[in-house]
């Protein structure tokens, strides 16, 4: 860490170079006495993605930045402010603090907060910023989180962990046993000492793969950001024998699309099927990940198009957490039928249809684009159909 960087002439010449390419920057430098050329583009490169994943870190003066693939790994604001909202607490231990992005959203309601960070370059980093952000009721403490919580004896009302998803054997993991550090070897070792424990996970972590690796599991957060699923959240208590709440989380500027079910509700849905009425609806990502495709259909008294194509449809307009598409028309697929449509552009999205997109697009020369909505599924028949909507 080279607080050289942090110079007024550094900054000034970072601050009117944000719109630049960093690596012509690094190609041909300014001279500046302490401070590398690489130092220079590497500040920029991760200053530029900040701008819109972490403004107030953006917009803060005297911010340090790591390197751009730690901006990359961390938390945005949005899904930050959304980990905190979970569990209010006093007391909490981050104990794979990284960046701080988290720590610093954890830290906003809480009286005290223990940030760990091995790597001491991420630490010291955080730190810094800490000062900067004006959180002066972080503490941080470079070295390993579970190290850290096994010497002290501190109870906590809140634990945060982010296992590492990268294994110098394996390289990239997705299985909690392969992260690290490994929660499910040290699970019980940590709820001894905390009320509470939200561990973040990859959004590719398949769920029952997460529930059979761990246990107490009150309830998980799918939490996606404007309509990407970014991370899993697992909400684990001591002690806890009921049910799973699954939580599905749309982020959307400053709304959240929420619905929320219990696990093992899906399996006892049994939804109705028909042909598409008056509207169709796509549930979010959240709730794709969840795989409660029936569940959603009887919830919100929906017909299912068909078993496997997860669109549903009714005659009358209702709130829902995903897009919602007034019918225009619904075609018997086939070439012939689409060209006598006369579109020529659309936004095409395939539900259970035995050809990708780019086999419909170079079969009907239908550009990409436009007002117009065709979904290419199947009825409860089994037939393929176009459905030709409009976004409302």
């Amino acid at each position: 860490m080279n607080l050289a960087v942090l110079n007024t002439r550094v900054q000034d010449f970072i601050n009117t170079h944000l719109d630049e390419d960093p690596t012509k920057i690094a190609l041909n430098p300014p001279e500046i006495p302490g401070v590398e050329g690489r130092e220079i583009a590497e500040q920029l490169a991760s200053k530029q993605k900040c701008r819109h994943k972490l403004p107030r870190w953006y917009h803060t003066e005297g911010i340090y930045y790591p390197k751009k693939i730690n901006i990359e790994q961390t938390s945005s604001e949005q899904t930050a402010a959304y980990k905190a909202s979970i569990v209010k607490a006093g007391k909490v231990l981050d104990m794979t603090g990284g960046f701080g992005v988290d720590s610093f959203y954890l830290a906003r309601d809480a009286d005290k907060l223990d940030y760990c960070e091995r790597n001491l370059e991420l630490c010291s980093i955080a730190t810094h910023n800490f000062k900067q952000l004006e959180a002066r009721n972080i503490t941080t403490h470079c070295k390993d989180g579970l190290g850290y919580l096994k010497e002290n004896r501190e109870h906590y009302d809140l634990i945060y962990i982010d296992p590492s998803r990268r294994s110098e054997v394996k390289g990239k993991v997705f299985l909690l046993t392969d992260c690290e550090p490994n929660v499910p070897k040290n699970l019980q070792t940590i709820l001894e000492r905390t009320a509470t424990l939200l561990v973040k996970t990859s959004p590719l972590l398949d769920i029952k793969t997460g529930m059979d690796e761990l246990d107490a599991v009150a309830s998980i957060h799918i939490v996606a950001l404007d309509n990407e699923v970014k991370e899993l959240l697992w909400e684990i208590r001591p002690g806890y024998q009921g049910t799973t709440g699954i939580h599905c989380i749309n982020l959307k500027g400053d709304t959240i699309e929420e619905w929320k079910f219990r696990l093992g509700k899906e399996a006892e849905a049994s939804p109705d099927y028909g042909q598409p009425r008056k509207y169709l609806y796509e549930p979010n990502a959240a709730i794709m990940k969840s795989g409660a495709f029936k569940l959603v259909a009887t919830d919100f008294k929906l017909l299912k198009l068909h078993e496997h194509s997860h669109l549903y449809t009714s005659d009358e307009l209702i709130l829902f957490p995903g897009r919602r598409f007034l019918v225009n028309s619904v075609i018997p697929y086939s070439r012939k039928n689409l060209k006598a449509t006369g579109i020529t552009k659309a936004n095409i999205t395939t539900r259970n249809f035995p050809e990708s997109v780019q086999q419909i697009r170079k079969k009907t020369k239908i550009k990409d684009g436009g007002d117009c909505y065709l979904f290419f599924t199947k009825d409860p028949d089994n037939k393929l159909l176009v459905v030709n909507c409009s976004k409302i």
